[in-house]
C-alpha cells in the first residue's frame, strides 16, 4: 500500500471536460499521465422548440463543482492528498453561447448549444451582405456562415430577449462560450471572477480574426455585436485565476482548450500532419497544419489548433465537423426507444452484423462538413420488411464512420498528402464494432489509445505546463508513451467503395427537405414544404419503433 501511495504523490492536475451531454472532472499524476480518480454528471438538453436547443448555465456549473467534489472525496478514499493537485485546465464544447449579468452572475438566458439551428434565417440574411467576390468573414475566420457558430446566436439573443437587450444598454452584459462562462464563475463571479477565454474557443466565435488573434472590429460591426461585452483572449497555457471556493480554493486554473483541441494536444499530435478524430456528441477530425494558415478548398474550416503560452507561438488545424455521432445513439434511446442504455447498441449491431442495406443519414441539424448544407434532415433508407431495430443499430454505427470517411476525404485532398492511420479518441471508442467499422470504411488502420480520456488529458497538460505551474513538461523526450490499440481492415477494398458509394447516394437524397424556413410558432403550414417521402420514412421508423419497444417480432 506504501509503494502505491509514493507512486501518486508527485503533482497532480486537474482536468474540467464539460461536453454537451456531462460534464466531468479527472486528476492525472503529471510525471506519469496515469488517470488516478474522476467523476461524471449528465446533463440535461432542452428542445423548447422545433431546432433549438438549449441548456441551463447553472446547472452547466453547479456539475462542475459536484464533479470537482466528488473526484476529491474518491482520491481522499485512495489516500491520496488533495493539495497535490496543483493546477486545473479547462476543456468545453465550443460555440455554446452564453450572456449574463456580471452584478448578479445569474444567466440572462439558456445556453445556445451549438447545435441550435434557430438562426438559420439570420444566417440568410447576412450572408446576402457579404460580396460573392469577398468573403471577408470567412478570410478572417476560417468559418463559412453558419447557424454553428456564435456570433449569429448572440445576434439572436440581441434581437429576441429584452433582458438581454436591456443588460447590454445598462453595461451589465458579459458574453462567453461555456469556458468563459466557467472560469468566470469559478475564479470569484461577482466577486472579481476572471472574464476571459483562449484563443481555441475565441477562433470559434466568428469575431475573432484568427491572423491577429484579436477580436476583429469589422466582423464585430458586421454582426451588431457590442466589443465591450467580449471576453478577454488569452493563451490556452497561462494563469487565469484561482479557484475561489470548494476543495480546491487557491488551486490556480491555468489551462483552457476548446474540447476538439484538447484532444489534440491529448493524442501530442504536435507535428505538421499529425491528426484525431474525436467521436462524442459530434465528430471532430483535425490535422495540425503547423504555424501557417491554410485555407480548405473542400469544405473544412480553418481553426486555431493551440498556443501552449503567452509567448508561445500559435499553431492553426484544419478540421472536419460532424453535428450528430453519440447524439444519434441517444436519439435512439430516448426518442426511439429502441435501446435503453448507449452501450445496448454495440450488443443489437453485433447479433446481426450488417445493416442488411439499411442506411442512416442522421442530419438532424442539417449537414454540417464538407457539405455545409443546412436544408438537410435525418433520413433512414433501404427499408424492408425484414429490417429490425439490430439493423437500424448497426446502420446509425456506419453512418458515423461514414462522416468520418467524408471528412477524411476532404481531409487527404486539401493536405495532399494521405493519413496511413486515423489516431481517435472520445466515448464511443469503447465500442469496438464501432471502431472495426471505421477502419473497413476507411480501409486504414484505427488507433485507439488505452486510456482514451485524451480531451482531458489535454486540457490537463495545458494548465500543467503554464508558467508559474510548470509541473507538466510537454518536451518531446519527456512526454510518457502511450499504449494504443490498432483496428486492422477486414474487408476488401471493393466491398468499402461499394458500401460508401451507397451511402453518398442516400446522403443526396437528404438534401433539400427543409425548403422553408420553420416559423418560430408551431404553424402547421410548414410541412407542406416537406416532400412525401419525409413522412413515410418517418411513418416506418415509428413503425419499427413501436413494434419493437413491445416487444413484437
Amino acid at each position: 500500500m506504501a509503494a502505491t501511495k509514493q507512486a501518486v504523490l508527485g503533482p497532480l492536475v486537474g482536468a474540467v471536460d464539460q461536453g454537451t451531454s456531462s460534464t466531468r472532472f479527472l486528476v492525472f499524476n503529471s510525471k506519469t499521465a496515469e488517470l488516478l480518480s474522476h467523476h461524471q454528471v449528465e446533463i440535461k438538453q432542452e428542445f423548447p422548440k422545433e431546432g433549438w436547443v438549449e441548456q441551463d448555465p447553472k446547472e452547466i456549473l453547479q456539475s462542475v463543482y459536484e464533479c470537482i467534489e466528488k473526484t476529491c472525496e474518491k482520491l481522499g478514499q485512495l489516500n491520496i492528498d488533495i493539495p497535490n493537485i496543483k493546477a486545473i485546465g479547462v476543456s468545453n464544447q465550443r460555440e455554446t453561447t452564453v450572456i449574463w449579468d456580471k452584478l448578479t452572475g445569474e444567466p440572462l438566458y439558456n445556453a445556445v448549444v451549438w447545435l441550435d439551428l434557430r438562426t438559420q434565417s439570420t444566417v440568410e440574411n447576412f450572408s446576402k451582405r457579404i460580396p460573392g467576390n469577398n468573403n471577408f468573414v470567412k478570410s478572417k475566420t476560417g468559418l463559412p456562415l453558419s447557424t454553428y457558430f456564435s456570433a449569429v446566436k448572440l445576434r439572436w439573443l440581441l434581437d429576441n430577449v429584452r433582458k438581454v437587450q436591456k443588460a447590454v444598454e445598462e453595461g451589465r452584459a458579459l458574453f462567453g462560450t461555456i469556458d468563459s462562462w466557467l472560469i468566470w464563475s469559478l475564479t470569484g463571479g461577482v466577486y472579481g471572477g476572471v472574464h476571459c477565454t483562449d484563443v481555441t474557443n475565441a477562433s470559434r466565435t466568428m469575431l475573432f480574426n484568427i491572423h491577429s488573434l484579436e477580436w476583429d472590429k469589422e466582423l464585430c460591426d458586421f454582426f451588431g455585436i457590442p466589443m465591450e461585452i467580449l471576453p478577454n483572449v488569452r493563451s490556452s497555457s497561462e494563469i487565469y485565476g484561482l479557484m475561489k471556493a470548494g476543495a480546491l480554493e487557491g488551486v490556480p486554473i491555468s489551462g483552457c482548450l476548446g474540447d476538439q483541441s484538447a484532444a489534440l494536444v491529448g493524442q501530442m499530435c504536435f507535428q505538421d500532419g499529425q491528426a484525431k478524430n474525436t467521436y462524442g456528441t459530434g465528430c471532430f477530425l483535425l490535422c495540425n497544419i503547423g504555424r501557417k494558415c491554410v485555407f480548405s478548398e473542400h469544405g473544412l474550416l480553418t481553426t486555431v489548433a493551440y498556443k501552449l503560452g503567452r509567448d508561445k507561438p500559435v499553431y492553426y488545424a484544419l478540421e472536419g465537423s460532424v453535428a450528430i455521432a453519440g447524439a444519434l445513439v441517444r436519439w435512439l434511446k430516448d426518442n426511439l426507444g429502441i435501446i435503453k442504455t448507449s452501450e445496448e447498441i454495440e450488443k443489437l449491431a453485433k447479433e446481426v452484423g450488417t445493416s442488411y442495406g439499411c442506411y442512416f443519414v442522421p442530419a438532424f441539424s442539417g449537414l454540417y462538413a464538407p457539405y455545409w448544407e443546412p436544408s438537410a434532415r435525418g433520413i433512414i433508407c433501404g427499408l424492408t420488411q425484414f429490417t429490425n431495430k439490430c439493423h437500424i443499430a448497426f446502420a446509425a454505427l456506419e453512418a458515423v464512420c461514414f462522416q468520418t470517411r467524408e471528412i477524411l476525404d476532404a481531409m487527404n485532398r486539401d493536405c495532399g498528402i494521405p493519413l496511413r492511420h486515423l489516431q481517435v479518441d472520445g466515448g464511443m471508442t469503447n465500442n469496438k464494432i464501432l471502431m472495426q467499422l471505421q477502419a473497413d470504411i476507411l480501409y486504414i488502420p484505427v488507433v485507439k489509445p488505452s486510456m482514451p480520456e485524451t480531451t482531458a488529458l489535454g486540457a490537463a497538460m495545458a494548465a500543467g505546463a503554464a508558467e508559474g505551474v510548470g509541473v507538466w513538461s510537454l518536451d518531446p523526450d519527456d512526454l510518457s508513451a502511450v499504449t494504443m490499440e490498432r483496428f486492422e481492415p477486414q474487408i476488401n477494398a471493393e466491398e468499402s467503395e461499394i458500401r460508401y458509394a451507397m451511402w453518398k447516394k442516400a446522403v443526396m437524397k437528404s438534401v433539400g427537405w427543409v425548403t422553408t424556413q420553420p416559423p418560430e410558432s408551431g404553424d402547421p403550414s410548414v410541412f407542406c414544404s416537406l416532400p412525401l417521402g419525409f413522412f413515410i420514412v418517418s411513418s416506418m421508423v415509428m413503425l419499427i419503433g413501436a413494434r419493437y419497444i413491445s416487444g413484437v417480432p
